[in-house]
């Protein structure tokens, strides 16, 4: 008796532990389904067994469940399924359309039946899930993770492109609009605080392209720009991401960026510009508007240019303002007269103060331009 109990005991734990491997072994399959680091097999395991289930439905009530059905599978597939994996449930597919289409009989008997429109229909919506998953096998971004990818790149450049905080008696504000309404945008902004938070570095660019075409470029760039930030001298940023950009070798490879390095305790400020758009200061003691403009080339045209620097100073109630040309130029107007929009926009602010004007300065000067818009606004307090 003692030994039939120890025999039922022995083969419970065996029967627990093998339950317990294969619930681990089921739940490691899915995670890394989903993250894509894993087969396929469960997606596939379900996709094959809904082919059955669809193809008895049909045979059952072929008004209500028609032979086209089939496609859903074979969409889901070109979706979730490796090229090698979606040839068999292509296979399985074809084999229940030559079931229903001998059961059910000749399409010229009545309706509800597989005609040759069916079979088109059924092996144009294979054709392009091969298409589709074959792009991802190519890419080596599975669907599911796809869109988490693009999004967590699009936090990565907002993230980057945050402003530091400012002392008591400083305002920054930058607002972003990428061209076409899209989420990627070829202007960015890397700042920081240096020289133990006194001195405020930014840096604003502007990527040849625009939108989706300039988004991958600009992660890149800024990535490189906010680590070279405050590691080196600001006389040495500008030189230092002209040659990062000659080594890319870009077909398209050149940018624009104006560098802000502003003292926080004095409001002395120096500019450096690397062929990008001046900016713009307004004098609260005389209410006008000042354009600062620094001399430099382009950045990624030719190795060992020089850039030279602008001072100036923030004084209490003065405004400074860097832009991208997209908010000042369009194709029925040139920069001169988009740089007196903006102005002449801007003065409405003067009195109010500045605190959410970027975005409205966008709205108000350039939002219809198919182009991507960035504006930055840093003011002192009277």
């Amino acid at each position: 008796m003692a030994r039939s109990a120890r025999r039922i005991d022995a083969y419970t734990a065996r029967y627990r532990k093998a339950a317990h491997r294969g619930r681990v072994a089921l739940r490691k399959s899915a995670v890394d389904y989903f993250r894509g680091d894993g087969s396929d097999w469960i997606a596939l395991a379900g996709l094959f067994l809904t082919i059955p289930a669809i193809l008895f439905a049909t045979l059952a009530a072929p008004v209500w469940c028609a032979p086209e059905s089939l496609v859903l599978p074979i969409v889901a597939g070109g979706l979730l399924l490796r090229p090698a994996s979606l040839l068999g449930l292509y296979a399985a597919a074809a084999a229940a359309l030559i079931v229903e289409s001998a059961v059910l009989g000749p399409y010229t008997e009545g309706a509800a039946r597989v005609t040759p429109g069916t079979v088109l229909v059924v092996a144009a919506c294979g054709l392009f899930g091969l298409l589709i998953a074959q792009f991802r096998a190519r890419v080596g971004v599975p669907w599911r993770r796809g869109g988490t990818m693009l999004f967590d790149l699009r936090e990565r450049i907002r993230v980057q492109s945050a402003l530091p905080q400012l002392p008591a008696g400083w305002h920054r504000e930058m607002a972003l609009r990428p061209a076409g309404g899209q989420s990627f945008s070829g202007d960015f902004v890397v700042a920081a605080r240096t020289h133990g938070g006194r001195t405020l570095e930014v840096v604003l660019t502007d990527v040849s392209g625009k939108g989706m075409d300039a988004g991958s470029r600009a992660l890149l760039l800024s990535g490189a720009f906010g680590g070279l930030l405050g590691s080196l001298p600001p006389h040495g940023f500008l030189p230092a991401a002209n040659g990062y950009l000659l080594r890319q070798d870009w077909d398209e490879g050149f940018a624009t960026s104006i560098h802000l390095v502003l003292d926080l305790e004095s409001g002395d400020y120096e500019l450096l510009s690397a062929g990008h758009l001046p900016a713009l200061q307004l004098h609260a003691g005389s209410g006008r508007w000042e354009e600062m403009a620094a001399d430099g080339p382009l950045l990624g045209v030719y190795d060992g240019a020089e850039f030279h620097s602008l001072k100036g100073s923030l004084r209490p109630g003065d405004v400074l303002m860097l832009f991208t040309d997209g908010l000042v130029e369009a194709a029925d107007r040139d920069i001169a007269e988009g740089i007196d929009r903006l102005t002449g926009e801007a003065d409405r602010y003067v009195a109010t103060g500045f605190r959410g004007a970027a975005w409205h300065l966008i709205e108000a000067c350039a939002k219809d331009v198919n182009d991507d818009r960035a504006l930055l606004i840093v003011s002192r307090d009277a």
